[in-house]
């Protein structure tokens, strides 16, 4: 009985949620903006649907409003939940131009940027199903070459297993790299109209350098109130947690 009573509840959640969604969507289309942020940001509130085009949509919603902060934020939230995603990545783009801070990325040079290059191709999930389907075929290629009777065959399976073998050892690699940066990736939004980045963790600290609604840091440490930042430039600092939101939270 308990069981059945869950799975109504449940049911009846995403059937909510699900209707929350399209009036949002629906509102979204006829210009409400404001109405259709309260829909999505409440399906949000209780927990309801977490998805990729969820925050999608609400990143949208707060760009048509030129709320610079809010959507990024979203966008940046959609990326977690779906990667290298093409049109989010395009509207990102247009609402970071609506930041004030221009932020150079210092990219990575000689066999580090090979790597990062190499694993970045795929998001974490991704490489452990081109693992899994590797496998696959290399358990297939083991059987082939059990039960061949022919000495060609069994050096092409050999060979192909050794060459299968080489290949899923780097997918896990990849993907074992690709989930330690998610998992240590601490990206953050400012949200205050104007954020001082501090020498130390408290006000008495020297400024180093002033960011504005939009930016994006990364967090490295938390001290308090305070949270140590890092931008692209390569530059670090103390950032007083309430003006900054984090993307994976």
């Amino acid at each position: 009985m308990k069981n059945i009573l869950y799975l109504f509840l449940l049911i009846s959640q995403v059937f909510f949620a699900q209707s929350s969604f399209e009036k949002g969507n629906d509102l979204y289309q006829n210009g409400k903006y404001q109405q259709a942020i309260a829909e999505y940001e409440n399906i949000i509130k209780e927990d309801k649907q977490q998805s990729a085009e969820l925050y999608y949509n609400l990143g949208n919603c707060y760009y048509k409003l030129n709320k610079v902060a809010p959507s990024i934020y979203n966008y940046e939230k959609a990326l977690v939940l779906k990667p290298h995603d093409p049109q989010t990545l395009n509207n990102l783009k247009f609402a970071k131009k609506l930041t004030i801070d221009e932020i150079k990325e210092v990219p990575k040079v000689g066999f580090a940027k090979l790597i990062q290059n190499f694993t970045g191709i795929f998001d974490y999930n991704t490489w452990a199903k081109i693992s899994v389907a590797i496998s696959f075929v290399f358990l297939l290629s083991f059987i082939g070459y059990y039960f061949s009777q022919l000495t060609l065959s069994k050096r092409i399976y050999f060979i192909g297993m050794f060459i299968l073998l080489v290949v899923l050892l780097l997918s896990v690699a990849a993907g074992m790299s690709e989930k330690d940066h998610f998992d240590n990736d601490r990206p953050a939004i400012v949200f205050a109209e104007i954020s001082e980045v501090r020498s130390e963790p408290q006000k008495a600290g020297s400024a180093i350098i002033l960011l504005h609604e939009g930016a994006k840091v990364y967090v490295t440490e938390t001290l308090g109130q305070w949270k140590k930042i890092e931008l692209t430039d390569g530059t670090e600092g103390w950032i007083d947690g309430s003006t900054i939101k984090e993307v994976k939270q």
